[in-house]
């Protein structure tokens, strides 16, 4: 087997990077047949490997509940957001029935770090000490520096933290850049630091949360330069042009239909504004790229590069969330100067995820208003989400292939011998713990301060690493009402609690097109009897009371 040989010869355990964005599609990236500039990215898959069948949660929270601790989500205590459902699946907070990778790792000797977007906690502005239970300090890593919420402005982020301390991008005592901040770059440049500070006697495990390319529409002008008229033509060239470069990089099966267009760009009243918004998405995820080869050259430093596994992947799909656009009416323009009282450097001045104004006093802008600067808010639409989806149907919060299905690069020259290899092997966000737990040599525990402890439910990837399959029974899904079943090549999957079941054979029609329900009954009852009993032992139900205005029922949610 070609994966961790290396390791027993050599007995030094490889470093571990997780690196996640979010909300993106399957095919933004260029290596996996977007258009987007992304050549840290390209130059990690043909060093290593692409999964072509990788998978998350379908949202934001859940999947980073699911990444750290190896379990589905709701076993976790996240089976939704942040606010107690009154449901041990629905608390909102991390349990204590998990355990983190940090938590595992460390004990078996590893440095552990976290930068980025935390957002398994409710405690986001806590009024004391304890209330930091669930921060990142707390739960296993040695040293952190990111946001604790789930979104926020890029060039003034709220809920700020370094190591257990609320912090602004003013006073923070470390972090001084040299050009206007913005937290892509921040979240980059503190996790160069942490592996140019650390001691290489011992390995180490980072887990790197970007929130690139999450709402708001914030970027550099001159990232967003690069894709100025790139996208003028509209949804669907893009998307055939897509699907035709990754049936030639072998991402997806040749055999791969392009699902409906969403949208329809000859009835689009102002094109320009509407393709700035691609090109700002673009520009995004292009400046995180830039970011994560100045990790990669800190590892270069540091001679550490070829023994560190480095796994990018994705917290869900394209968001279809509108992020307070408004398509219609004239377009929105700024004053010609700030209008509000300046904010104190040490100040937190917003706690939710809307900052209403910046720093300097310009009032932040939501609606029909160009994309990219501090005193904007909006997402990038509809129409583009269905683009970063290419060729899936459906977008974040559902768990058709276009909400779950991530990328999943592995980078580790001392360990896979494979160069730009694919896997076509199905994988999940739970099998993250398991592939931690087995290079480092961690014991995943029973229990832990007299709590017994989940156990995992991923499976090691180092298998197919080497181009093993694994023994799986069933990955399955749940959020929103919305659900799934995957056995071998067929899925079973529903929109929302009352929706019917659908069945599709993955194998010819990844795309959800032709469902098979009606002439496999069997099959249906048989999958649909797993979920129950997955959602059963899972905690997956009772689910919280339909009637909350925070949950919902599987509708369409924009």
């Amino acid at each position: 087997m070609a994966a961790v040989s290396a390791v027993g010869e050599v007995g030094q355990r490889p470093n571990i990077i997780i690196m996640m964005s979010d909300d993106m599609g399957y095919s933004d990236i260029g290596c996996y047949g977007g258009e987007i500039q992304t050549p840290v990215l390209d130059g990690l898959a043909r060093k290593g490997l692409r999964f072509t069948q990788f998978y998350n949660t379908a949202r934001c929270c859940p999947t980073r509940a699911s990444l750290l601790t190896g379990l589905y989500p709701h076993q976790a205590g996240i089976g939704h957001m942040m606010a107690d459902k009154g449901l041990d699946g629905y608390r909102g907070d991390l349990n204590r029935k998990c355990v983190t990778i940090g938590e595992v790792l460390r004990p078996a000797g590893y440095s552990t770090y976290m930068v980025g977007k935390w957002h398994v906690t409710k405690h986001t502005h806590p009024e004391k000490e304890s209330d930091k239970f669930n921060w990142p300090l707390q739960r296993g890593f040695d040293r952190y520096y990111g946001i604790i919420n789930g979104a926020s402005s890029l060039w003034d982020p709220n809920s700020l933290t370094r190591d257990n301390q609320p912090i602004t991008i003013k006073n923070d005592p470390v972090y001084k850049p040299k050009e206007p901040y913005h937290f892509t770059d921040a979240i980059s440049d503190n996790a160069a630091m942490f592996i140019d500070e650390h001691d290489p006697a011992k390995p180490f495990f980072m887990y790197v949360a970007y929130t690139a390319a999450h709402w708001p529409m914030h970027a550099r002008e001159r990232d967003m330069a690069k894709y100025k008229g790139q996208y003028d033509a509209g949804y669907e060239p893009i998307r055939k042009a897509r699907l035709a470069k990754m049936k030639k990089l072998g991402v997806v099966e040749p055999n791969a239909s392009l699902s409906p267009t969403v949208g329809n760009w000859d009835a689009v009243e102002d094109k320009p504004w509407e393709a700035a918004c691609m090109e700002t998405y673009a520009a995004m995820v292009d400046q995180m790229d830039q970011g994560i080869g100045r990790i990669v050259k800190a590892l270069e430093r540091k001679g550490a590069l070829d023994n560190t596994l480095i796994l990018f992947l994705q917290d869900n799909g394209g968001c279809a969330e509108s992020g307070g656009r408004k398509e219609k009416g004239p377009l929105v323009t700024r004053a010609d100067q700030p209008t509000l009282d300046p904010i104190p450097d040490d100040v937190a001045h917003y706690t939710g995820s809307w900052p209403k104004q910046t720093r300097e006093g310009w009032p932040v802008l939501r609606g029909h208003v160009m994309p990219g600067p501090a005193d904007t808010y909006i997402g990038y639409g509809r129409g583009w989400a269905n683009v970063s989806n290419t060729p899936h149907r459906e977008y974040k919060h559902w768990v058709h292939e276009g909400g779950i299905s991530s990328p999943l690069i592995a980078h580790w020259p001392q360990g896979i011998s494979a160069r730009n290899g694919l896997r076509k092997e199905p994988g999940h966000l739970i099998d993250l713990m398991a592939t931690c737990v087995e290079l480092s040599g961690a014991a995943y525990p029973a229990e832990r301060n007299n709590e017994k402890i989940h156990p995992m439910e991923g499976r090691s990837l180092v298998p197919v690493f080497g181009g093993a399959s694994l023994d799986r029974k069933a990955i399955y899904w749940e959020h929103e009402g919305n659900r799934a079943v995957r056995v071998g090549d067929w899925k079973l999957v529903a929109k929302g609690r009352t929706g019917k079941w659908e069945l599709y054979n993955l194998a010819a029609d990844r795309s959800e097109l032709d469902d098979l329900a009606a002439s496999h009954p069997e099959r249906v009852g048989e999958l649909a009897a797993m979920w129950q009993a997955y959602a059963e032992r899972a905690q997956v139900i009772p689910w919280p009371n339909a009637k909350n205005k925070n949950v919902s029922s599987g509708k369409k949610k924009l």
